[in-house]
């Protein structure tokens, strides 16, 4: 086996062998993002297996399983994606083996056994299409990499219909005497402190979560955001984009609510007797628990505002605010760390709807004749 660098960073594992039955040389391959003795030991495996099923044909998927088929596909993602990405996956792959028994033979599943199997769990048609496109990805993956012969059936393998009310675009963001409202309704200081940060700051929770003091930059007045943490393991990893990786200018009114921040920890760490390098934190001085925010979150916006808010509602309040007071699509999609502006745009075009009709309104009652 040998390695080629490829221009776009990743390595092709090669190996060579002779077909059994024309004599001639042929190659197989396999490409990976790496080129270390774990991610070679994979490759060497992967390739071995490719070579047994040319020689033999198409691998019998009666002795595949889900199961294997899983666990191949796992392995495959944890050397071809960013850690943050293969959590996603891994916690999905997991959803999937808690659905349907790794035992069962590939070669035996059906559309229509997928679909029936997916209903009876009971969940959201939302949550159901969510795992139906892990699964098409993973036999997908299986049928590219020859461990599957045929996944024609995938083609009836539908979408569910999603008869849960499909949320409006206005619904996604805030007016401003909404947010005032809920960030008066708290009970906690924390959170509503938090809640101000992210609604005029634009960032998205698992980037504000992950923020070191050293990263609120009050001699350049700018916030730099060079990682995000994943919520469910608390690991810390790179931007979700290279656009992501930026740094937002605080403007006096969210250079406050930092310092505000950094003044509540201070005295909650003195009461509490704990030291952290964290811009915001839990009580222990470590990070904060995106489902306890969340869910804070959640009850108090029920409670003063009669409907749920997300974090990331804030981050569209953020930007339908910056909207209506002026502000460029793309000055707002750099500041938001968005490879393109389509959700701006969306946003846009709610905002400048909004205040045609409120000037349509004031026409109404202005008499300029008689």
């Amino acid at each position: 086996m040998w390695t080629e660098k490829q221009k776009n960073g990743k390595f092709k594992y090669v190996e060579q062998y002779e077909d059994y039955l024309t004599g001639k040389q042929k190659r197989v391959s396999v490409t990976l993002n790496k080129n270390t003795a774990s991610a070679r030991k994979t490759a060497l495996e992967t390739l071995t297996h490719m070579i047994e099923e040319r020689q033999t044909g198409h691998q019998k998927e009666s002795d595949l399983t889900l199961g294997n088929l899983i666990e191949k596909y796992l392995d495959f993602q944890k050397l071809s994606v960013k850690k943050s990405s293969y959590n996603s996956t891994y916690y999905l792959c997991n959803s999937i083996l808690n659905i349907f028994d790794g035992d069962i033979m590939v070669s035996r599943i059906t559309a229509n056994f997928l679909k029936e199997t997916l209903i009876r769990t009971g969940k959201p048609n939302s949550y159901l299409n969510n795992i139906r496109s892990r699964i098409n990805a993973i036999f997908r993956w299986g049928y590219e990499n020859d461990y599957i012969a045929d996944i024609s059936f995938l083609g009836k393998f539908k979408p569910f219909k999603d008869t849960m009310r499909r949320e409006k675009l206005e619904d996604k963001f805030l007016e401003s005497d909404e947010l005032q409202k809920l960030l008066s309704g708290f009970k906690s200081k924390k959170w509503e402190l938090l809640t101000k940060f992210l609604s005029l700051s634009g960032l998205r929770i698992g980037e504000a979560i992950a923020l070191n003091t050293q990263d609120i930059d009050f001699a350049k007045h700018v916030i730099h955001i060079n990682k995000r943490i994943f919520p469910a393991k608390k690991s810390i990893d790179a931007p979700k984009t290279i656009s992501s990786n930026r740094d937002v200018y605080m403007q006096p009114e969210l250079e406050k609510a930092c310092r505000d921040i950094l003044l509540f920890t201070k005295q909650e760490s003195v009461f509490k007797g704990y030291r952290t390098k964290l811009f915001v934190c839990n009580t222990h001085g470590d990070y904060v628990s995106y489902i306890v925010y969340n869910n804070a979150l959640k009850r108090t916006a029920e409670r003063v505002l009669g409907f749920e808010v997300t974090p990331h509602v804030l981050r569209h309040t953020h930007a339908s605010l910056l909207l209506a007071n002026g502000m460029t699509l793309d000055a707002i999609s750099r500041r938001l760390g968005h490879e393109d502006s389509v959700i701006t745009k969306q946003i846009y075009l709610h905002v400048t709807q909004k205040l045609k009709e409120q000037e349509e309104e004031q026409i109404k009652n202005i008499h300029i004749v008689g």
